[in-house]
């Protein structure tokens, strides 16, 4: 099973769904940044129903070793930052996201991620965004 870096809003909505749980049937490793941590937090702070991550044991907080790409990320937000940094990090892992897939492939080849044409293209026809390739 391969290892998973997942942002913030997959988390909200499965929990939401009741769903959660799918995540480490899936994944041999369910890690996320500590920015997503604090989301989900701040908004549990105004009443939203999510989970608190730091109470399930599947899931690994880790913080991106460099920081040296946030400045070249301008139109995301922390979460999403930190979690493509984590995927510039471990480039094994699976990054599930709920954004648009084509502007993310297309920030990760500006921070020089080797990504081959058609894998390019086969991640675009999966997400349904066949004709942005």
């Amino acid at each position: 099973m391969p290892e998973v870096i997942c942002n913030t809003s997959p988390i909200q909505y499965l929990h939401q769904l009741r769903l959660l749980h799918i995540l480490p049937a899936l994944a041999s490793r369910v890690i996320v940044p500590p920015a997503v941590v604090d989301e989900l937090a701040e908004g549990r702070a105004f009443g939203i129903d999510l989970p608190d991550l730091n109470g399930l044991n599947w899931v690994e907080v880790h913080r991106p070793v460099s920081e040296r790409a946030v400045p070249l990320v301008t139109n995301l937000g922390p979460g999403e930052t930190e979690v493509l940094m984590l995927a510039l990090e471990m480039r094994e892992a699976l990054v599930v996201v709920d954004d648009a897939v084509s502007p993310l492939l297309d920030q990760l080849q500006a921070l020089r991620f080797r990504l081959a044409p058609h894998t390019r293209a086969a991640v675009l026809k999966l997400a349904g965004e066949g004709d942005k390739i």
